[in-house]
C-alpha cells in the first residue's frame, strides 16, 4: 500500500545526467545544475517508483510566486510537477525557459 503523504527523504546523489555531486536537504528532487531529475518516486519521497528512468526538465512556468517546473521520464513518459528549488541555475533555468518557448512556438526576438 501506498501512501500519498510526502515523506521528507534527505539524500545526496551524483546527477546521472551531468554528474554534478548534489546535496540533497530532503526536499531536493532534481539536479540544480541541469535541472534533469530520476522517476523515483509515486509520491513525494516514497522511492516506490520501479522506472528508475531518467527525467527530463520540459517547461517551467511562474504560478502563486514561485516557478514549477514540468519533467517527462524518458522512459515511460510520466510527467511530474517540482518546484525549483532557490539554488537551481539560473542559466539552467533561462534555457529551459528558451527550450519550453520554442517547442510552443513563441518567438523571443526583441523588437
Amino acid at each position: 500500500m501506498t501512501t500519498r503523504k510526502f515523506q521528507r527523504t534527505k539524500e545526496d546523489f551524483a546527477c546521472e545526467q551531468c554528474g554534478s555531486f548534489v546535496r540533497g536537504s530532503g526536499y531536493t528532487n532534481h539536479c540544480p545544475q541541469c535541472l534533469w531529475s530520476k522517476h523515483v518516486d509515486v509520491n513525494p519521497g516514497d522511492r516506490q517508483a520501479a522506472c528508475r528512468g531518467l527525467m527530463e526538465p520540459m517547461s517551467v512556468e511562474y504560478k502563486s510566486g514561485e516557478y514549477i517546473m514540468l519533467h517527462r521520464c524518458v522512459s515511460c513518459g510520466v510527467e511530474k510537477r517540482n518546484r525549483a528549488a532557490q539554488n537551481d541555475g539560473f542559466d539552467a533555468m533561462l534555457k529551459l525557459s528558451c527550450r519550453a518557448a520554442k517547442r510552443a512556438g513563441v518567438s523571443l526576438k526583441a523588437g
